[in-house]
């Protein structure tokens, strides 16, 4: 096993250094004078940018101060998000490139060309004697009018000759330039309005979910469900503040917190945790644990919320008006002797009653089926938040985002309200959505 791993941690180094040595290449290497200030700094970045994001991924997990997380997690993340999307900007530019070098050199050959063709004709009609220039030409080539060698300007541009080999690099500069500057140009954009839709705040969606089992009474019941969150280094007290308002202002008669709230401990993060304590719903707010609060202290999360007002669900359920109400953990606790237990939240129950499952991870959702839930409501798959990502999570989980029928029990997943590592999303903005469920009596 030990093997395994340190192949694994060599692949992955590997993979780092051939990912900076290609981006140094291409936008340092290629496009910055030898020795100058440019060149310098791009390879002093190389070195040092790889080095926080590191930093970030790792120092939370070695027992570091808070406020050093909170130094490396912005450069560090930021830069792992931008490698990403430099890579494939410049992947997409080694297709651009021969085209663009054919381009180029095809302008000028013609531009060359063109000049030969009017100082040709100009010496062959012979309309018009030489000019002083054109006369001084040949003896300044020469080295002055005894010199030796061909000094006729006329013999030179008739051949046609191709420019001069110093001009050839001149172009090959000109590509490197616009190909870098335009890959550089786009990983940025992208990063950055990839991190304003963070940073703004996640949207507002609602969805109507009809529920076979649901009474008429409980027709155009409102569910605000809002995952990953992740408060950490990164995302804070504002940024729960913004998400409370947002929850608050559809007046949901019930909300849920499906998982994955928080990437450090209570130590450390609850301050930011505070607004909770202000979300306003008819019967109450709720919460299950993610996989991601297993790595930050999930016994003490659980205790926290409660103080906050918020009911934990652990492995259990309740009788909402209409309908149960049930909650699992994540299987992330099974390390831990704390995983989800279907048995205990539903075994028990009263399967003419409609049910609503709140899951952190669709993964269960075979298991929701087995127990006749009617809806499960899942986060943890944040859409992919960085595309391509959404391919990847498409493998790893039944569902990535929106609703989906499995059986008689259907699936909601959200993209979830926060952002993990890199505080940036593209293609995947976040949201907080308002379920209403509909009975097909009414």
């Amino acid at each position: 096993m030990v093997v395994v791993v340190v192949l694994v941690v060599l692949v992955v180094v590997a993979l780092v250094v051939a990912a900076h040595w290609y981006v140094w290449r291409r936008l340092v290497r290629d496009t910055a004078r030898e020795g100058g200030v440019a060149r310098r700094a791009g390879t002093v970045a190389v070195f040092v940018l790889p080095v926080l994001a590191v930093g970030a991924v790792t120092v939370g997990r070695v027992g570091a101060p808070f406020w050093l997380e909170q130094v490396m997690a912005w450069p560090g993340f930021l830069w792992l998000a931008l490698l990403m999307y430099l890579l494939l900007a410049l992947l997409v530019g080694e297709a651009v490139r021969p085209l663009l070098r054919r381009y180029v050199d095809g302008r000028a050959r013609a531009g060359d060309g063109e000049g030969a063709v009017q100082v040709g004709a100009r010496a062959e009609g012979d309309v018009q004697p030489p000019t002083r220039a054109e006369v001084a030409e040949p003896v300044a080539a020469s080295g002055g009018s005894g010199g030796s060698g061909d000094s006729s300007p006329a013999g030179a541009v008739l051949t046609g000759q191709a420019p001069p080999a110093a001009a050839v690099p001149s172009r090959r500069l000109f590509v490197s330039r616009v190909v870098a500057g335009a890959a550089a140009t786009a990983a940025v954009a992208t990063v950055g309005y990839g991190t304003y839709g963070v940073l703004r705040g996640p949207r507002l969606k609602r969805i109507t979910i009809p529920l076979a089992k649901l009474p008429r009474a409980a027709h155009g019941y409102r569910i605000a469900v809002v995952s990953d969150i992740h408060l950490g280094p990164i995302l804070g007290r504002a940024h729960t503040q913004r998400i409370v308002d947002t929850i608050n202002s559809t007046r949901p008669d019930l909300i849920a917190v499906v998982g994955d709230l928080v990437d450090g401990t209570v130590e450390d993060l609850a301050p930011a945790a505070v607004p909770l304590a202000g979300l306003e719903a008819r019967h109450g707010a709720f919460f299950v644990t993610g996989n991601h609060e297993y790595s930050s202290g999930a016994r003490e999360w659980v205790d926290h919320v409660r103080e906050l007002g918020l009911r934990p669900l652990v492995n259990e359920r309740v009788e909402i008006a209409g309908f149960d109400l049930a909650g699992v953990n994540d299987p992330a606790g099974e390390r831990d002797d704390d995983g989800p237990d279907f048995g205990k939240a539903l075994g028990d129950r009263d399967r003419a009653r409609a049910s609503v499952l709140l899951a952190h991870q669709p993964i269960v959702i075979h298991d929701a089926v087995r127990h006749g839930v009617d809806l499960q409501l899942s986060g943890h798959t944040h859409g992919g938040q960085l595309w391509p990502g959404n391919y990847l999570a498409e493998l790893a989980n039944p569902t990535v985002a929106g609703l989906e029928r499995y059986g008689d029990t259907q699936l909601y997943v959200t993209r979830g309200a926060g952002a993990w590592g890199p505080p940036v999303r593209v293609g995947a903005q976040s949201d907080i959505t308002v379920v209403e469920l509909a009975s097909r009596q009414a």
